[in-house]
């Protein structure tokens, strides 16, 4: 009854907050029908655009462990100017605020875990921080040449590998350079070179060595915790992609992700789209991820490198579905080879595999087997969209450090995530409510440390947001 009544407090709060879906999205465009004559119309002729955004998360545990809630609320405020002569200069920055919240730093009395999820909506590096929460996100230069642009300085962008992630207060961000090429037919080329990244749940920005392991580290193969953080020396992270419509049903991805002196990864999408009668279509896709470890991965010491020198591993993904008008569905498949543990910084983005259920990733683990099923359906207008999902993630027993890095039990997922979209006076306004359960399926040993915050759980987020 406790619970409930804190949750409908909370609720009736939030009703009273303005919000947005999404508190980023990529720099904000150039508005190439304004072309300035001088610096000064540059910026007279430039463009605001701002958001806010409330954010409601409840956790609920499995018995006699703890429970977690927290309700926050923040907004951004972006400006780009014009081009003058193909240059155009943006900035923006966010903030946000801990309105109310459980204890994000107290451990668990029987566990002596942490906060999982919560403190995402915050700062993971200082959990008591509750109102210095502001980042200047957006500070760039940018170059445009018919439909080439290169944009130098803090920015975010959008890849399979290194992307927003922002389903929390604030997404990750980037500083680098970054060139998009549009100008080849039916082609795309994108890539840069990035030295620093401020990720998503922290406010400030770290080099690329300093920015892994601000989330939890897990354990090292021999099953010692990892001793990575603040020990990884790295210059930057280099990505080049190409994305290729062939003909009108078939889209292909290609990238490499280089990360100097700690590892390189190989990423290949292909989807196909097959028409079939009274309007219905066929969807098929398939990804292919080969990683391997740069000389020692980080870190001579082995006991506080990031990925093991010669170490490796290998992912293939599948999926099939079937849409017609409103509905779609989706039945995928993810196979982690037992080459090796498949590693990717979560704080530099969500795995791209197309078994991804949010709250959830199988990153850290290898030969591991993920089977999912989804079913979306929206209204004609687009304006309220519902998605159920349903997953069984088979990972390694818990003890097997050198193919299970967090040490997570098997377990299976279910997602609920509803999205609405407002208009009329309430135009720019959209909500969201998305509930996960996840159910143990591998043995624990009798140890809670492995099921509090990962399974036998339920996790309940209430989201508004705005954009203008």
């Amino acid at each position: 009854m406790k619970r409930l009544l804190l949750l409908l407090a909370c609720v009736w709060q939030i009703a009273f907050l303005p919000a947005q879906d999404t508190l980023h999205t990529a720099p904000a465009p150039v508005h190439r029908g304004t072309q300035a004559n001088s610096l000064l119309e540059a910026f007279q002729h430039g463009h605001f655009h701002g958001s806010f955004r409330s954010y409601f998360m409840v956790t609920d545990n499995a018995p006699d462990l703890s429970d977690y809630y927290a309700l926050a609320a923040g907004g951004g405020l972006h400006f780009a100017s014009s081009p003058y002569h193909g240059f155009s200069f943006g900035i923006g920055g966010l903030f946000n605020y801990n309105l109310r919240s459980s204890d994000l730093g107290a451990k668990d009395s029987l566990t002596g875990a942490l906060n999982r999820y919560e403190i995402g909506l915050f700062d993971v590096k200082d959990p008591e921080n509750r109102s210095d929460l502001d980042r200047i996100e957006e500070l760039w230069l940018r170059y445009q040449w018919k439909k080439t642009q290169i944009t130098l300085g803090q920015q975010s962008i959008q890849t399979p590998l290194v992307n927003y992630q922002d389903g929390r207060m604030r997404p990750t961000a980037e500083t680098g350079l970054w060139i998009v090429v549009n100008d080849l037919k039916n082609t795309k080329i994108e890539g840069g070179w990035l030295w620093k990244i401020s990720p998503r749940s922290t406010v400030e920005w770290f080099g690329i060595g300093e920015s892994v392991g601000l989330y939890p580290k897990g354990l090292n193969p021999d099953g010692t915790g990892s001793g990575y953080p603040e020990n990884l020396e790295s210059a930057g992270i280099g990505l080049l992609g190409a994305t290729r419509q062939v003909g009108k049903r078939t889209k292909i991805q290609v990238w490499d992700q280089y990360v100097e002196n700690i590892f390189n990864t190989v990423f290949v999408q292909a989807d196909y789209t097959h028409p079939l009668k009274n309007e219905h279509q066929l969807l098929l896709g398939l990804q292919a991820i080969h990683q391997d470890a740069l000389s020692y991965g980080g870190n001579a010491d082995a006991s506080k490198t990031y990925m093991l020198r010669g170490a490796q591993s290998n992912v293939i993904s599948a999926q099939a579905g079937w849409q017609h008008g409103a509905w779609q569905a989706l039945a995928a498949y993810t196979r982690v080879t037992a080459d090796g543990r498949f590693l990717s910084p979560r704080e530099w983005g969500r795995e791209p595999f197309y078994t991804f259920m949010s709250r959830e990733r199988v990153e850290g683990s290898g030969d591991s087997h993920s089977v999912t099923a989804r079913v979306n359906w929206q209204t004609g207008n687009k304006k309220l969209r519902i998605e159920a999902a349903y997953g069984h993630f088979y990972l390694p027993d818990v003890k097997n450090y050198a193919l299970n890095k967090y040490a997570f039990p098997a377990f299976r997922q279910f997602n609920f995530d509803v999205r609405y979209t407002f208009g009329g006076m309430f135009e720019g306004l959209r909500a969201q409510l998305l509930y996960v359960w996840k159910g143990r399926m591998g043995e624990v040993y009798g140890n809670n440390r492995y099921i509090i915050n990962k399974v036998d759980m339920s996790h309940f987020n209430l989201i508004f947001n705005y954009t203008y």
